[in-house]
């Protein structure tokens, strides 16, 4: 009787409990008072799964980034270049496939460029990031003349297009959307890799205590470095499914997308002070805030209260998580 109340005490106080809660509070919210009960509705779900999780497979490569103890603000800008990298390489005529390949490595080129201005230059990441942030937006305007320009893989009408459409946009039982199907399949790798990989064990030493790290032997520059790769690649391979999805390249692609993608690693658990955190936590924080986002689209609210809404959100997970961790030590002594 104990051990089962014991079990309960620990899974009410886990931090994946509480946002799952706060996530489900908000759908029932969204699900009663839409109009008409849009929200529930299955083509608003489907645009939710999918819209919604290209930009939470960028959010998960960021809260793993986070629990590094490391941060990149240039994630939106990363995004647009690289889809500004399809589009010539597509107009180039290239195999598709063979497109989003260079695309999601040109992605992860960036990200190595972040780590070692970081790692080697010894700048904090903010800064670094807070610089390429605007380089590579500045950067992809000057080359792209910030007009919007098509690039619809859907007119070539090939067997090849067929296949990468479906691969990247498609649906999978003609229910679930394929981006929400890849963003289920990083989360399960990355947090297997997180969680039960000694690459895992090093991502939170270093994050924890740095120096402490480095002398049980770690490469805390190697493990930051993969981390911020692993976040570049993830924008490249996004761009992809989302310059398939809308036919054409925009310079505003990603815009606003970096401090989303912190405020959902925020709500999921993981700490702005790095060393804690957990991919499951990442996932939920990633959905509950494309969730406030599509919901208050389809209340019909104006769209800047949806930063209203974040900040209440982050403001209530920052402090559901300091009780959560009082309670923790509480039940540890």
């Amino acid at each position: 009787m104990q051990r089962n109340a014991g079990f309960l005490k620990r899974f009410l106080f886990a931090r994946s409990t509480s946002v799952l809660l706060v996530l489900i509070l908000i759908v029932i919210f969204f699900a009663v008072f839409s109009p008409e009960h849009r929200f529930v509705d299955p083509d608003n779900l489907r645009v939710l799964l999918s819209l919604g999780a290209e930009f939470s497979i960028i959010a998960l490569g960021v809260g793993m980034l986070m629990i590094c103890g490391e941060f990149d603000l240039s994630i939106g800008s990363i995004l647009v270049f690289c889809s500004f990298v399809f589009l010539k390489l597509f107009e180039l005529h290239l195999p598709l496939f063979l497109t989003a390949v260079v695309t999601v490595a040109v992605g992860g080129v960036l990200g190595l460029v972040n780590a070692l201005i970081t790692v080697r230059g010894g700048i904090p990441s903010f800064i670094t990031t807070l610089g390429t942030m605007m380089f590579w937006r500045g950067f992809t305007i000057l080359l792209s003349g910030g007009e919007q320009t098509a690039c619809n893989v859907s007119a070539l009408g090939t067997p090849a297009a067929s296949y990468f459409l479906s691969f990247f946009n498609g649906q999978i039982g003609g229910i679930l959307p394929a981006q929400f199907f890849w963003f289920a399949l990083f989360a399960v790798v990355l947090g297997v890799l997180l969680h039960y990989h000694r690459f895992g064990n090093w991502v939170y030493a270093t994050g924890d205590n740095r120096d402490a790290a480095r002398a049980m032997g770690i490469n805390t520059d190697w493990v930051k470095t993969l981390c911020f790769v692993i976040v570049g690649a993830l924008c490249g391979f996004v761009a992809c499914a989302q310059i398939g999805r809308l036919a054409c390249f925009t310079s505003r692609t990603g815009d606003g997308w970096e401090l989303k993608a912190v405020a959902a690693s925020v709500v999921g658990g993981t700490s702005l002070r790095g060393g804690m955190g957990n991919m499951l936590g990442i996932f939920l924080g990633a959905t509950t805030i494309s969730v406030i986002e599509n919901g208050l689209v389809v209340l019909r609210i104006p769209y800047f209260w949806t930063y209203v809404f974040f900040g209440l959100v982050i403001l209530f997970s920052v402090l559901s998580s300091m009780y959560i961790e009082r309670k923790q030590r509480e039940m540890h002594r």
